[in-house]
């Protein structure tokens, strides 16, 4: 070795090293996305029990593991909204900002929990068959354009190679869903009048609901006493091989005390409380970290006096009747639910 060798190895011993320091990696995170029904309000006192669920979570904000995404449902605030609220467009704009929201903040290794209540557990629902049916885009990848051809291979469901090149080179490889909770789905695409829903609804036949392969677990509350035809449940099909959990279970009440939408009336709270805290317990169970001794909080009382029928528009639904209990093997009555002791009414 010669002299200027040895020379510049021992001035190497005290040469300063510059170095960028690495950026921790971040640990995983729950992703939670909670879609709202159609005229549903956080005002105090009139949230919906997806309403309910989004403000227990954000008590817990700010911190790294949870990612949280609201979105009320169409709010029919003038006349000028009417066309957007029977032809049904808001579904497909709310589904598609959820899809990019998630798609650009996932990463391998986190969860997916979807919430929903009637319209908006429609639209959960519909936002894991996207998942299921194409994937979701990488997140360095997630871009309005990329967003749009998601969900039009989505809307196309024709299994084409150009949607599978794109899943192959553009989404995250098999993504999973820990849990999609819905109180109450149902189709109605539009305002909550009879036969409105109708007029756009072949216009929404591409959405998927069902439950697929990448969902873990799917919990349903379902409302026992509704009786609205246009108001008819969407209810999961569990004989088709799905191999995750599912329960499926029917309570006291028609659509707005399972869903929490109660109009102010309070009275009726205790009773919309119970599918509320077995949702909410199932989630726990998961995982998913809600505030210290949140069950205190939502009093219940399966005697409780119901929303009714006939208030509000309900007066104007003629067409009527019972709703099927136990048509899939997922099903069961809550056990505050007897058949036999119709739920009572307010005035």
């Amino acid at each position: 070795m010669s002299f200027g060798t040895r020379l510049w190895d021992f001035l190497d011993r005290f040469r300063r090293v510059e170095q960028t320091p690495q950026k921790p990696r971040r640990g995983p995170v729950d992703h939670v996305v909670i879609l709202d029904g159609t005229m549903s309000s956080l005002a105090a006192g009139r949230e919906t029990n997806a309403g309910l669920t989004w403000k227990l979570l954000a008590e817990t904000l700010p911190r790294a593991d949870l990612s949280l995404r609201y979105e009320a449902g169409i709010q029919f605030d003038r006349w000028g909204d009417m066309r957007a609220v029977i032809e049904g467009r808001g579904i497909n704009r709310q589904i598609r900002r959820a899809y990019g929201a998630l798609a650009s903040r996932y990463r391998p290794g986190d969860r997916i929990f979807l919430f929903g209540y009637s319209r908006g557990a429609y639209a959960v629902r519909s936002l894991a068959g996207i998942i299921d049916r194409v994937g979701l885009v990488r997140h360095d990848l997630a871009t309005e354009r990329n967003i749009q051809t998601a969900y039009r291979h989505y809307r196309a469901a024709n299994g084409s190679r150009a949607a599978a090149a794109f899943s192959r080179n553009f989404c995250v490889p098999e993504v999973e869903i820990e849990m999609i909770g819905v109180w109450d789905t149902v189709k109605a695409l539009g305002l909550r009048l009879p036969f409105v829903w109708q007029w756009s609804q072949a216009q929404h036949a591409f959405h998927n609901h069902d439950l697929g392969r990448r969902v873990r677990h799917g919990y349903h509350a379902l409302a026992l006493d509704e009786t609205r035809i246009a108001y008819s449940p969407v209810l999961w099909t569990t004989d088709h091989g799905f191999d995750g959990r599912c329960e499926q279970v029917w309570f006291r009440g028609m659509h707005g005390d399972v869903g929490g939408q109660l109009d102010g009336m309070t009275e009726a709270r205790p009773l919309a409380n119970i599918p509320l805290v077995w949702m909410l317990e199932r989630a726990d169970a998961l995982g998913l970290r809600l505030p210290e001794g949140w069950q205190a909080r939502f009093a219940q009382d399966p005697h409780a006096p119901s929303i009714g029928k006939v208030r509000g528009y309900g007066k104007l639904f003629v067409a009527r009747r019972r709703r099927m209990v136990g048509a899939d093997p997922s099903e069961s009555i809550h056990p505050t639910a007897a058949p036999a002791a119709p739920v009572s009414s307010l005035p």
